[in-house]
C-alpha cells in the first residue's frame, strides 16, 4: 500500500489503477443515489436508466481486472504487492456486487411506481446517502493508505444498519395493521436490505485496508458512533 513498499508497480500503474478504481466507485456512488431517487420521486424513466448504466460500469471492471491480472502474470509480485493487488481485485468484486444491487432495488422501485405510493420511505433516502458515502470513503481509504478514514467507514456501517432495523419495525407494524399493503412492504423490506448489504460490503473494504496497514482483522471490534448526517428530504 505504502508507496516505497510497491516495488514492482510504478508510480504511473498505480495512478492508472487508483483512477480507475475511484472512477468505478463514483459511478457506483451514483447508481445508489438514482436508484432511491427513482423510487422516492417515482421517476421509472430514471430507474430504468440506472438498470442500463449498469452495463457501463461493468466494462470498466474488466478494464481494472485484467490490468491487475497483468501485473500477475508479467511480474514476479513481492508480498506487499500481492497485498495491493488483492485487496484491489477483492474492492473491484464488492463493487460489482454494490452495482448488482443498485439494479435490484432499480427493478423494485419499477415495481412499486407502479402502485399507490405508502409513507415508509422516509429513511430509506438517509441510508442511501450514508451508503454512497462509505463506499466513496471506503475507497478513498484505499487509496491514501489512511487508517482512520477507514475506520470511520466501519462505524458508519452501524448507523446503517440501525436504519435497516427501524425500517422493518416500521413496516411489520404498517403490514400487521393494514394487511393489503404486505406485497408492497415486501418490496420495500427488499430495498431497505440492499442498502445495508451495500454498507457491509464498504465495511468490507474498509477493513481489508486496515488489515493491510495493522495486518489484523478488526471486524467486530470497532464501537458504534453515530454520525453527523445531514437532513435529507423525502
Amino acid at each position: 500500500m505504502e508507496r516505497e513498499h510497491i516495488s514492482i508497480i510504478n508510480e504511473a500503474e498505480f495512478h492508472e489503477v487508483s483512477k480507475k478504481l475511484l472512477e468505478m466507485g463514483g459511478k457506483v456512488e451514483m447508481m445508489i443515489n438514482n436508484a432511491i431517487k427513482s423510487l422516492v420521486e417515482r421517476d421509472s424513466a430514471l430507474a430504468k436508466q440506472t438498470i442500463v448504466f449498469d452495463h457501463e460500469i461493468n466494462a470498466l471492471e474488466v478494464g481494472i481486472e485484467e490490468k491487475f491480472l497483468h501485473i500477475i502474470a508479467t511480474r514476479q509480485p513481492k508480498v506487499h504487492d500481492l497485498h495491493f493487488i488483492t485487496l484491489g481485485l477483492k474492492i473491484v468484486t464488492d463493487l460489482e456486487r454494490i452495482r448488482k444491487l443498485c439494479v435490484g432495488v432499480s427493478k423494485r422501485a419499477l415495481e412499486l411506481n407502479q402502485e399507490p405510493p405508502l409513507k415508509t420511505y422516509i429513511d430509506l433516502p438517509r441510508m442511501a446517502h450514508w451508503t454512497a458515502v462509505m463506499v466513496k470513503e471506503a475507497l478513498a481509504a484505499f487509496v491514501r493508505c489512511d487508517e482512520e478514514l477507514a475506520h470511520k467507514v466501519c462505524k458508519d456501517c452501524h448507523f446503517v444498519n440501525n436504519h435497516n432495523e427501524k425500517v422493518q419495525r416500521v413496516l411489520l407494524t404498517f403490514m400487521m395493521e393494514e394487511p393489503e399493503t404486505i406485497s408492497h412492504g415486501i418490496k420495500i423490506n427488499h430495498i431497505s436490505k440492499c442498502l445495508e448489504r451495500i454498507a457491509d460490503h464498504a465495511a468490507k473494504i474498509a477493513e481489508m485496508v486496515i488489515f493491510i496497514i495493522k495486518g489484523k482483522y478488526i471486524r467486530s471490534t470497532i464501537s458504534y458512533v453515530q454520525p453527523s448526517s445531514p437532513e435529507i428530504g423525502v
